[in-house]
């Protein structure tokens, strides 16, 4: 929690210094109080703790949660958003990622979007796992999705939020395995 109590404070500070150098050539600039950088610390969205090795994988997997949500929301439309900028983060030696992100992108069938998301995971797991350098990241399953067969995914919260039901059972499922760096 100090880091993220650091970086609110850090992104408040770069806030205010841009705010400041934006009125450089005017002479009635003034200094923030500090219940105005207060105020915007606690505006400032606290972050996921998890860091990785690589910007490639902190990019990836910032876009995996992205999709892991739009697919909660069964919203097939934010899916092949998020999906299509996943595929791109993804060069030719990760080609089986990117191809499984680009089949999400192109996929208006929220359900096959979920078979993809599922495969995705599965095919990202070691990426995940071995690219984590710092913070906490969950391995979830639900028993349920894909007929009674099951399904994993990954989360930065240990709070089960299904993307293979969505709001149908939203809270089916269970952390299967905690991995702290």
């Amino acid at each position: 929690m100090n880091k993220i109590k650091t970086l609110k404070t850090t992104i408040a500070a770069i806030t205010i210094i841009m705010a400041m150098s934006c009125k450089e050539n005017k002479q009635d600039a003034q200094m923030n109080t500090p219940e105005e950088v207060q105020k915007a610390k606690e505006q400032t969205p606290d972050v996921a703790d998890a860091s990785f090795v690589d910007g490639m994988t902190g990019k990836a997997w910032n876009n995996y949660l992205q999709v892991r949500t739009a697919l909660v929301e069964s919203d097939a439309g934010t899916v092949q958003t998020v999906a299509g900028n996943l595929a791109e983060s993804f060069g030719e030696q990760r080609a089986e990622l990117k191809s499984l992100a680009q089949q999400m992108a192109d996929s208006d069938d929220i359900e096959k979007q979920r078979e993809l998301f599922s495969q995705f995971g599965q095919q990202a797991e070691n990426l995940f796992k071995n690219g984590l350098s710092e913070g906490t990241i969950y391995k979830q399953y639900c028993p349920m999705a894909f007929n009674n067969t099951g399904g994993y995914w990954f989360s930065d919260v240990d709070e089960i939020r299904n993307p293979y039901f969505g709001d149908r059972m939203l809270k089916c499922g269970s952390v299967t395995e905690t991995i702290e760096k």
